[in-house]
């Protein structure tokens, strides 16, 4: 007798394509590409902020107490601050408003059509685009990034990316306003802001970190071109204009509250005036359009010292950090952040010595 086993039909085996191959073999791999650098929550700064404040008025409890017991001290705080709010405003509103309608309205391919071919030809003649093409930093940082995905060099566009908000003829002018019309101080921020754009792109392009830059997938807005310039326009005045009223804030307690031996024994020394004015700058945030005014009032530091505050704040500040890691990645913010700020301290210092 035959004993044959019953035949069951099976169902045929999947076989996985090539994509879920690649998938199943590096799955991590491709999570990191889509998620390689996040934009940056700025959660975990506000709480950092808070905290460093809520220190500083402990320790100066004392002093603060006594000084609002002064009504002429609080008088005087008053009188600085609002100087340099009301002063600043115009030139803050008119440089935003330019700014939005730059990105709105201006392509990025606009600039691309003036630039050479030789890409250390075109570093500076982005740097000097930023004339034509004015813009607070906050603006230019996502300009930079528009550009870059269009094919631009990255070091043309990183240049474009510091002159533009600091060489623009509003910056320009509410110097020249902030200063009571000294050309001197006016012709020595224009070159030194000029300057460090140039080098800083001469040097990128030198170094060829291009590989460090990760550029994050965008979702284009839709609407008009009135509905994305209002948008703009009121998301930057709101933002900046708290820029600005902490930079006047802590200007106007800086002239009242610091006893004025500090600030004699720190302006006396030109070196130690300059360092801890560039790091006022990059803390402080204060937009383009405005910092001036800042500069002006803090007239016991040097001229030179003051040059380099108003040549750092627009090409590296806190919020200006966390742009470019939300615009370029993270590992491309902390090669180019300490970068820019040393071209920019050692540029405006040189400049100042020569000029002021």
């Amino acid at each position: 007798m035959s004993h044959e086993r019953p035949h069951v039909e099976t169902p045929p085996l999947s076989t996985p394509d090539e994509g879920e191959i690649r998938a199943r073999r590096s799955p991590r791999h491709t999570h990191q590409e889509e998620h390689d650098d996040p934009p940056p929550e700025t959660g975990g700064y506000a709480v950092w902020i808070l905290a460093a404040g809520m220190l500083v008025l402990a320790l100066a409890r004392p002093r603060l107490t006594a000084l609002l017991d002064d009504h002429e001290a609080v008088q005087a705080w008053l009188t600085v601050f609002v100087s340099i709010a009301l002063q600043a405003l115009p030139f803050l509103v008119l440089g935003v408003a330019l700014s939005a309608a730059v990105a709105v309205l201006v392509p990025p391919e606009a600039l691309s059509r003036w630039l050479p071919k030789n890409p250390a030809v075109a570093v500076p003649v982005a740097g000097l685009s930023g004339m034509a093409l004015p813009g607070c930093e906050c603006a230019s940082v996502p300009i930079a990034g528009a550009l870059v995905s269009r094919g631009i060099q990255p070091a043309v566009a990183l240049t474009f990316l510091l002159a533009a908000p600091a060489i623009n003829p509003i910056v320009l002018a509410s110097t020249a306003v902030a200063f009571a019309g000294d050309w001197r101080v006016v012709l020595a921020r224009f070159l030194a802001s000029l300057v460090t754009a140039i080098v800083v792109g001469w040097i990128w392009l030198r170094l060829g970190k291009d590989s460090v830059i990760r550029m994050p997938r965008r979702a284009r807005s839709d609407g008009s071109r009135l509905a994305r310039f209002v948008d703009e326009v009121s998301h930057d005045v709101l933002h900046a204009g708290g820029y600005l009223v902490v930079g006047a804030a802590v200007a106007a307690t800086v002239n009242v509250v610091v006893p004025r031996a500090w600030i004699d024994t720190l302006a006396g020394n030109l070196l130690v005036s300059i360092i801890v004015l560039a790091v006022f700058a990059v803390i402080v945030a204060i937009c383009s359009e405005a910092d001036a005014f800042v500069a002006a009032s803090m007239s016991a530091f040097p001229l030179t010292a003051r040059l380099v505050f108003m040549v750092v704040g627009p090409v590296l500040d806190v919020k200006l950090f966390a742009l470019q890691v939300a615009t370029f990645g993270r590992r491309f913010a902390m090669v180019f952040a300490p970068l820019t700020f040393v071209v920019a301290v050692l540029v405006g210092a040189v400049t100042g010595m020569v000029l002021l």
